[in-house]
């Protein structure tokens, strides 16, 4: 059986950045159900699976319902999907109508609460510069976009494909890799049992999650956040940093031609358009992730035993099993 290929497209910020925006407050609306859950060391409770068609969040288990939200990229709706039954709600809308955030908001409450689901437990928009205070405040006009949605969706799947076979030989802890609902970036982290200092003057869930030595290895629609001001920057990437930051980064090689070290974002990027011209994109993704954990080896301590082999996988649908 033949693999099916897999095309890594151009991604243009201009292009994208308006969905990009629009997602990432719709993707916050069903995120915020795991505000009361658990904390789990590098939010790895939080994180959103990139599914087939789109971006779902883990089972949320309440005393009212058990449930998912898929946002279905691919379908241009969101699905509260619950043990008291399904609810779809529509993102296309009529083209001479746009909606809203606050619209949807409104009902995406509505069909929760006919399965048996409290609102989300906090309307708050969070981590994005300049958006309104709450979800009902947010009524800027919004047309559903879907062949950028469709391109959002495969550079999500395209990078999770790279990055989970990034993590797979890492015996420590490692969180799944999914979707941070606050910043919209793919997040792929190793932790070490090294306790660390939180920066005093950050918002408590970034302080929570630097509680531990970690490295992280990610994707992003906008790996500067406008920090550069050079309209033709490439924000659009893969990116890497260890925390706590250590000396020492520059000059190195990052596995990747094109990938460089970013002394004023404290990250190394390496740009959309570089990656996918590499003759391999997916390896380029797992080498660019090696050579940003070979930094932390060699700078900040990290233990190299804590790899396992590399391998290519069971094998058991070609290798019979033993006896």
């Amino acid at each position: 059986m033949s693999e099916r290929p897999r095309t890594w497209p151009a991604l243009e910020f201009a292009e994208l950045a308006p969905m990009v925006d629009y997602l990432n407050r719709l993707v916050q609306v069903g995120g915020k159900y795991s505000l009361d859950e658990p904390f789990e060391v590098g939010w790895g409770d939080i994180v959103l699976e990139c599914t087939p068609r789109g971006l779902r969040t883990r089972t949320y288990r309440t005393a009212g319902a058990t449930f998912t939200v898929h946002h279905r990229l691919l379908d241009g709706d969101v699905v509260i999907e619950a043990d008291s039954g399904t609810r779809t709600i529509p993102l296309t809308g009529d083209p001479r109508a746009p909606g809203s955030v606050a619209s949807f908001y409104t009902a995406f409450c509505t069909a929760a609460a006919e399965l048996g689901i409290a609102p989300p437990p906090s309307p708050l928009i969070c981590e994005i510069p300049g958006a309104p205070p709450t979800f009902d405040d947010d009524h800027a006009a919004r047309t559903w976009d879907a062949d950028a949605a469709r391109l959002i969706w495969q550079g999500f799947d395209l990078a999770a494909h790279g990055l989970e076979a990034w993590q797979a030989p890492f015996i420590g802890h490692r969180p799944r890799v999914g979707v941070m609902w606050g910043g919209f970036d793919l997040s792929a982290t190793r932790f070490r049992h090294q306790p660390t200092k939180p920066v005093a003057d950050r918002p408590s869930f970034m302080q929570s999650g630097e509680l531990y030595a970690y490295v992280s290895v990610g994707f992003c629609f906008d790996t500067t956040r406008g920090a550069d001001k050079d309209p033709a920057a490439e924000r659009i990437g893969l990116y890497g940093y260890i925390w706590p930051q250590p000396d020492g980064l520059d000059g190195r090689s990052w596995g990747v031609e094109g990938a460089a070290w970013r002394p004023d974002l404290g990250l190394v990027l390496l740009p959309w358009p570089t990656l996918r011209r590499q003759p391999d994109p997916h390896q380029a993704v797992v080498a660019f992730g090696d050579a940003v954990y070979d930094a932390a080896v060699a700078t900040a301590g990290w233990p190299a035993d804590a790899l396992g082999p590399r391998v290519d996988g069971w094998h058991m649908s070609r290798t019979p099993p033993p006896g």
